[in-house]
């Protein structure tokens, strides 16, 4: 088994979260205590170094980004950001969540080339966008300590999910509390074919094998990277 994004029988997705121009290290969801990251992978926070940075230590094919001052001010997305990490990895995909709430939004992001656009179910006001999109985007169901964050029919009614969803427990990104396996067991149930990634709380190796027997077919990383707990290795046999 080889590490990676798509293609791999286990995908992880490392995971860039941006505030001001600038990468942030996440620590259990609390977004306005983010502060620029400070990692043994990158010499600074710029958004092309830390791209590099990840990508040197885990080859993925993917990349999440989390623009979070689109996701919690409602600003457009960071083009310039963006561009800086589509240039510094070309090649790898980027699976970006800049609070896509409206279609003419996401239109104008997939015209841009810069990558996938993720629709939040936070940031939804409107259900059917999800359904309307279809497979151009990824869904993350969201959830915080238990809630499910978003309209509620969103995260009941799966004939509206795309082939592929994130499960994002937002309480517990940048925790190292362990994955949210039950609610990532809850989705997989509603929706047995689709392709889920968890997201928030991944400890090491050792959630491995529970993510999988959860249903998950990848993971979004960041902290564990950063902080050396997880290694290609722990995928390679």
């Amino acid at each position: 088994m080889s590490p990676g994004g798509g293609a791999s029988p286990f995908a992880v997705i490392p995971v860039l979260d941006l505030r001001h121009g600038l990468v942030v290290r996440a620590k259990a969801g609390e977004r306005h205590a983010y502060a620029p990251i400070v990692t043994p992978l990158s010499p600074s926070p710029e958004p092309a170094a830390v791209a590099r940075g990840l990508l040197s230590a885990w080859p993925a094919r993917r990349l999440y980004v989390a623009d979070l001052d689109a996701i919690m001010d409602g600003t457009p997305p960071d083009a310039a950001s963006l561009s800086a990490i589509a240039a510094a990895v070309p090649g790898v995909e980027l699976w970006v969540d800049a609070g896509f709430a409206q279609e003419a939004a996401v239109e104008a992001f997939l015209a841009t080339g810069l990558g996938r656009p993720v629709l939040g179910s936070e940031s939804q006001a409107d259900a059917e966008l999800v359904r309307r999109l279809g497979d151009r985007a990824v869904l993350s169901l969201d959830s915080r300590d238990g809630a499910a964050l978003g309209p509620a029919v969103l995260h009941e009614d799966p004939s509206a999910w795309p082939s592929e969803i994130i499960v994002m427990t937002l309480g517990r990104v940048g925790s190292g509390a362990g994955p949210d396996l039950a609610g990532l067991a809850a989705v997989r149930a509603r929706a047995p074919s689709a392709r889920l990634y968890a997201a928030g709380g991944l400890r090491g190796p050792e959630d491995l094998p529970a993510l999988r027997s959860a249903g998950a077919v990848g993971i979004l990383v960041a902290s564990a990277l950063h902080d050396q707990r997880l290694r290609p290795e722990h995928l390679a046999g």
